[in-house]
């Protein structure tokens, strides 16, 4: 019997279809591991009874299904009549209801002003009715509205495998979460890179769905215009699986990618000596699978790319603003400062800004349609010393981020030598894109194997 399976979702399952666990025994090791970041603060919600007790339905729930399978012919992903998230440690980012548990979206202004959740929220509901053992709710930057995963009421959330390092945000516990192997695979969200930048720094996958993919009932968004649900895990292998779950029925068809972009390298000035290199070799691991590339240059071909965060703050702002009216005082001053900017914005201002945006995506809909895919780094750099100042980060950060959020397109994030890369497609193309994050995966694996002596 294997007592250390791989914290993967496919290696997961593939032991429980077996019986050489059960979810009760993940969701003890989970929670064994949990808050093992100097910090102690991947989760602000736990309540280790609850997710044990998860598991034992899981578990009485997972039986019942297979005696029916096993009446006619064992069926599922697995081959034991059970779904893909049967059983596993799931992290869910705060900003999401979970019944009996408070939301405090990062701030302890909401987790007091609301209380205790009545019902799951739509992404709880699907995860609990696939038998996922939900392991707590994960700490982020306060209201999302971050890049670095500092938080001043609840600690900044620190890496557990570097207590040097924060995760990155505003998913920063997500990451966090998978990092120290509480949670097979972490919910969380993205805005304008909050997978991509702590996947990146984590050494971790991320996919951020097309805007509009699942659903938002029982979360609370930041900015609606650019909000995209998403995971961060280990394995670009399970990316088609966790990507499943936001998925329309019938899914979308699957044609194959044959070419992409790669930004040329008067863009990339301010990344880090390591992030050149590992965008190299990363496009040399997509022409190792087929793809044929191009370099786009970024004075004329990609120009425009300068504007993207120009356009996405203000309106950012303003839809927070929004979401978040007449409790400004509450929140770190930073942030208040962002949301008493976005709260003067004129209408008028704002349409011109909506216009832009949408001639932002119409132009990178065009890059698409004659590039299919895009690569980028995820992020300029490879880490984020804790406790430096960071007052400039985040621009720097969403220069390489927020185009594909103006896009809304679908990015898969994953991890390299050093850092991380992203790669993004045309709206509603996630199911490709998927497929051939899990190839590149895949070939990674086989790579390693070969060069093993």
């Amino acid at each position: 019997m294997s007592t250390h399976p791989p914290w993967t979702l496919r290696g997961l399952r593939r032991e429980l279809a077996k019986g050489a666990v059960s979810p009760s025994m993940l969701a003890g090791q989970a929670l064994a591991r949990a808050n093992s970041n100097r910090s102690r603060n991947t989760y602000l919600w736990q309540d280790p009874a609850w997710t044990r007790g998860q598991a034992g339905q899981a578990e009485a729930a997972g039986q019942t299904e297979k005696e029916e399978a096993m009446r006619g012919e064992l069926d599922g992903p697995f081959g034991d009549g059970r779904g893909a998230f049967w059983g596993l440690p799931i992290s869910m980012k705060d900003c999401f209801n979970l019944a009996g548990a408070p939301t405090s979206c990062g701030v302890h202004f909401y987790r007091d002003l609301h209380g205790v959740a009545g019902r799951d929220s739509w992404l709880v509901e699907r995860l609990r009715a696939e038998g996922a053992v939900i392991t707590g709710k994960t700490h982020m930057h306060p209201l999302a509205y971050g890049i670095t995963g500092e938080n001043p009421e609840y600690g900044d959330c620190l890496q557990p495998s570097d207590p040097t390092a924060l995760t990155g945000g505003s998913s920063s516990g997500a990451a966090a979460s998978v990092q120290e192997n509480s949670a097979v695979a972490a919910v969380g969200t993205d805005t304008g890179g909050s997978i991509r930048v702590p996947a990146a720094l984590c050494g971790l996958a991320g996919y951020r769905s097309s805007i509009g993919r699942g659903d938002w009932r029982g979360g609370t968004h930041l900015a609606e215009s650019f909000d995209a649900l998403g995971w961060i895990f280990r394995d670009l292998e399970d990316a088609p699986l966790l990507a499943e779950l936001f998925a329309p029925f019938p899914a979308a068809p699957i044609y194959p990618f044959h070419r992409f972009a790669v930004i040329d390298d008067s863009f990339l000035h301010d990344c880090e000596p390591e992030i050149i290199a590992s965008l190299r070799a990363t496009v040399l691991e997509l022409k190792a699978l087929g793809l044929h590339a191009t370099k786009i240059d970024a004075g004329i071909d990609a120009g425009w790319w300068e504007d993207a965060f120009d356009i996405f703050a203000p309106i950012q702002a303003w839809e927070a603003a929004r979401v978040h009216a007449g409790h400004f005082d509450r929140f770190e001053v930073s942030i208040r400062e962002r949301l008493e900017w976005g709260a003067r914005i004129a209408p008028d201002e704002i349409a011109a800004l909506r216009q832009r945006h949408a001639s932002f995506r119409e132009r990178m809909d065009a890059l698409f349609a004659a590039h299919e895919l895009v690569l980028l780094p995820a992020a300029p750099i490879t880490r984020l010393a804790a406790g430096a100042d960071h007052s400039k980060t985040r621009s720097r950060l969403l220069r390489y981020t927020t185009p594909f959020s103006l896009a809304g397109a679908p990015v898969v994030a994953f991890p390299c030598a050093s850092g991380g890369m992203q790669l993004a497609a045309a709206r509603g193309n996630d199911e490709a894109l998927v497929q051939l994050a899990a190839q590149l995966g895949a070939r990674r694996k086989t790579v390693t194997t070969q060069l093993r002596p």
